[in-house]
């Protein structure tokens, strides 16, 4: 230790002085401050446009909850949960027929898939449609026999069209969520004496159902809007009743602005379903779960008024 000649310690033993503290000073980003103002104004220009349009938006409250536009949800969303029970049903069994070890059945199935992806849906609704050519009665022995033009209904032409196609997209899907379990469960399982049948149901589809769920979600959503192709076989949906009543009502542009409106409150709801199934199966993979919309919104509820640093 260093001191004065009177004794008195030296400036080396003096305390260190306290450092000041960093005011950190945050990056500007003025693109997005650019980018904001270019996107409110397209947005409020679109809006002004639509406003100053001949457009009689009056038309689309007065038929919105419109008997037949309502007829025309139910049938929409029945449709859509018949189709896309036969195209989830369809594409499990084609699937496990790609899967097989036999070259008969995976050929079927592969050649299914590559017909079934490779044709619209538009096409094939026409085709089923008018088979009539080729087939001209169906006979079930004594169980049904009838013409084939009476036996195909704009209904089953419908659930043809889009369930069968449903199935190839459907098909590669669950093969995908299959293949994503590893092989050692089912080595396992089989050495536990359990059969292919069985270790499929019991063992690799409960696992593989976390990676065939979020896509058959958006499956079903894109089934949804797929409806709307099948008023070209004369089967009455919300598209074909929106149209019937602006051809009636001569505000057809309108009626097709209100059957979009119905088309995104169903798909909102449906991805809202979609969110909490996808989050149920997640379960198994994620230590820690994301919050729920819901969760969220409370919590920044009861953020509000809370001192900063500490707790409220």
């Amino acid at each position: 230790m260093t001191t004065d000649i009177d004794g008195a310690p030296g400036p080396k033993d003096a305390p260190p002085a306290t450092p000041k503290p960093i005011k950190a000073i945050p990056v500007r980003h003025y693109g997005r401050y650019v980018s904001a103002v270019i996107a409110i104004g397209i947005l409020v220009a679109i809006v002004y446009a639509f406003g100053q349009g001949k457009i009689n938006w009056h038309a689309v409250p007065d038929y919105f909850f419109d008997h037949r536009i309502l007829t025309g949800v139910y049938k929409t969303l029945l449709l859509t949960v018949l189709s896309m029970v036969i195209g989830i049903v369809g594409g499990i069994g084609l699937a496990v027929m790609r899967l097989s070890k036999n070259p008969v059945t995976s050929s079927i199935a592969w050649f299914y898939i590559w017909f079934f992806r490779g044709t619209p849906v538009l096409v094939q609704l026409f085709l089923w449609f008018n088979l009539g050519l080729v087939f001209e009665y169906i006979n079930l022995g004594p169980i049904y026999k009838n013409y084939w033009s009476d036996f195909m209904t704009p209904l089953l032409t419908a659930l043809l069209g889009l369930g069968l196609n449903e199935a190839a997209y459907m098909a590669e899907i669950c093969r995908a969520g299959l293949l994503a379990v590893d092989e050692g469960q089912t080595e396992a399982s089989h050495a536990l004496g359990m059969s292919h049948a069985k270790t499929l149901r019991r063992i690799v589809i409960p696992q593989a159902m976390r990676v065939i769920v979020p896509p058959t979600g958006n499956e079903v959503i894109n089934m949804l809007k797929t409806t709307s192709l099948v008023a070209a076989v004369q089967y009455p949906e919300l598209f074909r009743y929106a149209q019937d009543i602006g051809q009636n009502s001569g505000a057809p542009v309108e009626m097709y602005f209100l059957a979009a409106a119905w088309y995104l409150i169903m798909t909102s709801i449906l991805s809202v379903g979609q969110y909490y199934v996808e989050r149920y199966y997640a379960r198994g993979s994620s230590r820690a779960l994301p919050a729920t919309p819901y969760q969220k919104i409370k919590a920044n509820m009861l953020s509000i008024g809370r001192p900063k640093g500490g707790a409220a």
